[in-house]
């Protein structure tokens, strides 16, 4: 006789974007021993997921209800979001289904945040848990602390401090997640662009010493949509002659560390993991 299904091992359905998330919590899910369904979209999501999945379907942005049936075809129990989404790409509508427009139209506001959480609310609706990425792919936390051979100068501290403030109230807005500024001034604030682009601006319109600073929203679903950075991230703040990254630590995602705080190191560029007393005026240097 059969378990009953309340025993079985979950299903773990991936809802996969870019980059290498995605497949580090493919690789994670499959290493459990469990049975993986990815769901992909055309132009965002990293091929490279695709062969460690039992069932994969490739959709297109915002066919949501194709989306909601392929999971539950698949008895999934379990869903994980992971992966970059080309944002710009969300605003072409000419994919989205009659669900996916009900629930757009439905939000008081457009942001991130409120999209993710429509979302998950559908998904947990239809009998289907979110759960946290991490759950499969440990040990991406950023740090406390500083994490590379050169710590911030006073300057380089107080645009921190100010640059987590401001990344606050940006996200309590639900505009983005992170500011690239210097000596105090704003040079420019992550929105659809994402991150590295947000930071090719602001070196470009701020000039050389930016700091960029990445912080998670007030009120963010932390199962989806942590703040991340990595090599990526620094190669681009390199390029742009900024000096400084602050990102929260516990509460953000960092791809490759080692790699990172490598570059970062050759590069004269410092790097801390922020705690909450980074918010306070003349807080900063960690011991």
């Amino acid at each position: 006789m059969s378990q009953s299904r309340e025993h079985e091992a979950p299903v773990v359905g991936l809802i996969a974007g870019g980059r290498q998330f995605p497949v580090l919590v493919a690789q994670g899910v499959k290493a459990k021993g469990l049975r993986l369904v990815v769901a992909g979209f055309s132009g965002h999501t990293n091929p490279d997921v695709y062969p460690l999945a039992d069932a994969h379907r490739e959709l297109k942005l915002g066919q949501l209800a194709k989306l909601l049936d392929f999971l539950k075809e698949q008895r999934v129990r379990q869903v994980v979001m992971a992966g970059t989404i080309n944002k710009p790409g969300v605003l072409d509508i000419r994919h989205f289904d009659a669900r996916a427009v009900k629930v757009l139209l439905s939000l008081p506001g457009k942001g991130d945040d409120a999209i993710l959480r429509a979302v998950s609310s559908l998904l947990e609706a239809e009998g289907m848990e979110l759960v946290s990425p991490q759950a499969y792919a440990q040990g991406l936390g950023t740090p406390l602390g500083v994490l590379t051979r050169r710590a911030p100068d006073e300057r380089e501290w107080a645009d921190l401090r100010r640059g987590a403030m401001l990344a606050r109230e940006m996200g309590r807005l639900d505009i983005g997640q992170g500011v690239v500024l210097r000596e105090g001034i704003v040079a420019a604030v992550e929105a659809l662009e994402g991150t590295d682009a947000a930071i090719r601006r602001g070196c470009e319109l701020g000039g050389p010493g930016c700091v960029v600073v990445k912080m998670l929203k007030p009120s963010q679903e932390e199962r989806v949509d942590l703040p991340s950075v990595g090599p990526d991230t620094v190669r681009e703040l390199a390029r742009g002659k900024g000096t400084c990254l602050g990102v929260e630590a516990g509460k953000s995602l960092f791809f490759d560390l080692e790699a990172a705080v490598e570059a970062a190191d050759r590069a004269g560029i410092a790097i801390v993991g922020l705690a909450p007393e980074h918010l306070e005026s003349g807080g900063g240097e960690t011991p």
